[in-house]
């Protein structure tokens, strides 16, 4: 009895005890993408609410994999966190052949922080200021239109063939290194389009350096709201956002992750956060891990699917 006792009050102990020092956060992009934006925001209202510091450490490269990489090999004790995307956790392991990483096994997921809307945007050269003016320019003129991408096996890039499969037209591929050089080469008319997460085209698309079509999202986001959704243009299937995520190393304590969950889940649901989230055109989702689980495979399936029809493969 005693026994039992001493265990149960060390188990007790050892979970209010979480976390005792500073969480790492790591985010597999570079600094200034909507990844990073959204990991700090996380970061500092998760430090706030836990009581510990939660340091965002960039780890950049091949398309997100080596932080992701870094995340899954990782001590399972809740001080290593990463920030999980639908390029990490849902195109990379449907195009890469050798990826360093399970994203389903070697991951626990938390929870999933913020919804956030791609765009199809054309430059204002374009003959075309709506999508089915677009489309049937596109149509008339197999191969003529471009799309820029932020390389291959990018968002952006799976979106593309997404569209030129359910469309039903030819465009040309012109894959770049990051979203920055794609956009600037849309702006200077270069290639005709862009698929982009929302929050790094709005301040061109308010300008009027670029014209948006559609946007990726359930309803009509309130950062673009004269902007349809891809299923109001009757593409449906494009209709999906991008989503960023909370992720562990698999096998971290049940009450980790418990305290994890509740704390993130508590902070989404704030006014504060809610209102910076929205400042990006971002929605926050704050579920279950098991939803967010399910998430990832059904992400991964489309992707894997959308590869195989367009023949995508990362060696």
């Amino acid at each position: 009895m005693a026994a039992t006792l001493c265990v149960t009050f060390a188990s007790t102990a050892h979970a209010e005890q979480y976390p005792s020092r500073a969480i790492n956060l790591v985010v597999p992009f570079a600094a200034g993408g909507t990844t990073d934006i959204v990991g700090r925001i996380v970061a500092d209202e998760l430090g706030r609410e836990l009581g510990k510091p939660v340091v965002v450490e960039n780890r950049a490269g091949a398309g997100g994999s080596i932080g992701a990489a870094y995340v899954a090999s990782a001590k399972p004790d809740g001080y290593t966190l990463g920030i999980a995307t639908v390029s990490t956790h849902g195109i990379n392991p449907a195009v890469y052949v050798n990826l360093p990483f399970d994203a389903q096994k070697d991951f626990q997921p938390i929870t999933n922080l913020a919804a956030v809307p791609n765009v199809m945007v054309v430059n204002p050269n374009v003959p075309a200021k709506d999508m089915q003016a677009f489309l049937a320019l596109a149509k008339s003129e197999p191969g003529k239109y471009t799309y820029a991408s932020a390389g291959n096996g990018s968002v952006s890039h799976m979106m593309g063939e997404l569209f030129k499969a359910t469309a039903e037209v030819d465009m040309l591929h012109v894959p770049y290194r990051g979203v920055g050089p794609a956009l600037t080469d849309t702006l200077a008319g270069q290639v005709n389009v862009l698929y982009d997460n929302l929050p790094s085209s709005l301040p061109q698309i308010k300008s009027g350096g670029l014209v948006a079509l559609a946007v990726a999202s359930p309803e009509r986001s309130a950062a673009a709201p004269d902007v349809p959704t891809f299923a109001e243009v009757g593409l449906e299937a494009l209709n999906t956002p991008s989503w960023f995520g909370l992720v562990a190393p698999a096998g971290i304590p049940d009450e980790v992750l418990a305290t994890l969950n509740a704390s993130t889940v508590k902070i989404l649901n704030s006014d504060r956060v809610k209102q910076k989230l929205a400042d990006l055109g971002a929605q926050p989702i704050a579920d279950t891990p098991e939803h967010f689980a399910q998430t990832i495979a059904e992400t991964i399936a489309l992707n894997a699917e959308i590869a195989k029809q367009a023949k995508i493969e990362i060696k």
